[in-house]
């Protein structure tokens, strides 16, 4: 198999998984979503240094720079963040939010680009986030109140990314470091979840707690498939494999949940969606004129 086509296999594979996990959260029921981000953050950390191990790979902990490490402690405060209000959302009824924050994912860190990067927009994508920032109107208005979930999943990803680019730092690498700086306020909450008699690990069956466990399992799995999708597919190709999750997660919230879809709410995602066509064709037309102006002779 050629190995782009095998990279294509990887993400379709890792997006596909991060978009069946609100099928996951809550199965790990009556656990908090505290309870359960505490689980998650330990047991990444017993996987990814399992895989590490396998692969004998340890010299890089030796080359990790300060700054390295510093970027990726402020990562760990993100992703905890991002972690928690997704656990939170799926397991509260708000499936369809959730996804709503990573539908609107590229356009905020289109947004940070500008205000962060200094980097300057094209036509196009002003557009797409004039859309963008019409249907967050439109949800607000629907909704009652801000889409405060979709809002800090997508900032805190959107942060989150960019912190990691900044640290310039392999997957399975940072996650092992990420899970290291949660690791002590993780297992702290849960002894002290132990002590006070709140924990639910244990207290419900080996099936309960295998889940609670298989939490750190999957998480890693779908890092390390992305991870060898990245390295072998254009980063075009990923950005169209990204919407694989979002929309698997608001078909699941939409036909297995059933959440209801009042037409405003509609309305919203189909501004949304309206937004990421056009994100998505001027990316790919961008895409195409720079390999065009690549191939001309000089």
């Amino acid at each position: 198999m050629p190995d782009q086509r095998r990279g294509v296999l990887y993400g379709v594979a890792a997006y596909a998984l991060w978009g069946l996990f609100p099928l996951y959260w809550p199965l790990l029921k009556p656990s908090g979503a505290i309870e359960i981000l505490a689980h998650r953050m330990a047991w990444s950390l017993v996987a990814v240094v399992a895989i590490l191990a396998v692969r004998r790979h340890w010299s890089w902990f030796r080359q990790l720079t300060r700054r390295q490490f510093g970027l990726l402690a402020l990562a760990a405060l993100l992703i905890t963040v991002n972690w928690g209000t997704y656990i939170y959302g799926v397991n509260s009824g708000h499936v369809v939010e959730s996804a709503l924050g990573y539908f609107i994912n590229p356009l905020v860190s289109v947004l940070f680009g500008v205000i962060l990067l200094k980097e300057r927009l094209r036509t196009l994508q002003w557009v797409a986030v004039g859309f963008g920032t019409l249907a967050v109107l439109v949800l607000t208005i629907d909704y009652g109140r801000l889409p405060w979930i979709a809002l800090t999943l997508a900032m805190s990803f959107g942060i989150y990314g960019l912190v990691k680019k900044k640290a310039n730092v392999g997957a399975a690498e940072s996650l092992t470091v990420e899970t290291l700086v949660l690791l002590a306020p993780a297992l702290a909450y849960l002894v002290y979840l132990e002590q006070s008699g709140g924990s639910t690990f244990g207290d419900h069956g080996p099936w309960h707690a295998l889940l609670l466990a298989g939490g750190g399992v999957v998480t890693a799995v779908p890092l390390l498939f992305f991870t060898a999708s990245a390295i072998r597919v254009p980063l075009t190709t990923i950005g169209l494999l990204q919407y694989i999750a979002p929309i698997l997660q608001f078909l699941v919230g939409v036909l297995i949940v059933k959440e209801t879809m009042p037409p405003s709410r509609w309305a919203g995602f189909a501004i949304v969606w309206l937004a990421l066509a056009v994100f998505t064709y001027d990316s790919l037309r961008s895409a195409r004129a720079r390999r065009a102006a690549e191939l001309q002779p000089a």
